[in-house]
């Protein structure tokens, strides 16, 4: 992570990363993907994790938050992957994890390619229910 006044390697900076508020850091041309976010949504009968943009590493924290927040509810969980445009294994491990840590078996919804594709490689997948209606 850099700072503000850091000059990265390859040259100047190109633009502003929005994942954090009032934050400094910077991307180069090469990294300017979308931010990853998480979101929690608590329903009367699920929680719902939505995943979007580029889930890895900075996403760290966040992911260990939300998923000790849906724990908590005791509920069962959609983790919702549709926005996802890029995971890496922080995001794999975060899926394995809230597989093995509830009672309830994890549904993953509206699963874009690329994750599909880490899903199978790594056989997580066989941990999850991978649906595309999440009314099903």
């Amino acid at each position: 992570m850099r700072d503000g006044n850091s000059t990265p390697a390859g040259g100047p900076t190109t633009g502003h990363r929005a994942d954090e508020p009032g934050s400094a850091t910077t991307t180069t041309a090469q990294d300017a993907g979308e931010p990853g976010s998480v979101h929690v949504i608590r329903t009367e009968d699920r929680t719902r994790i939505v995943l979007s943009g580029e889930v890895d590493a900075d996403l760290g924290a966040d992911l260990a938050q939300a998923g000790d927040d849906a724990e908590a509810a005791g509920l069962p969980i959609d983790i919702d992957a549709h926005h996802v445009t890029f995971m890496d294994s922080s995001g794999v491990a975060f899926l394995a994890r809230m597989a093995q840590r509830t009672e309830h078996r994890i549904r993953l919804i509206n699963v874009p390619p690329t994750v599909q594709f880490l899903l199978e490689i790594t056989r997580i997948g066989e941990l999850l229910d991978v649906v595309e209606d999440p009314q099903a």
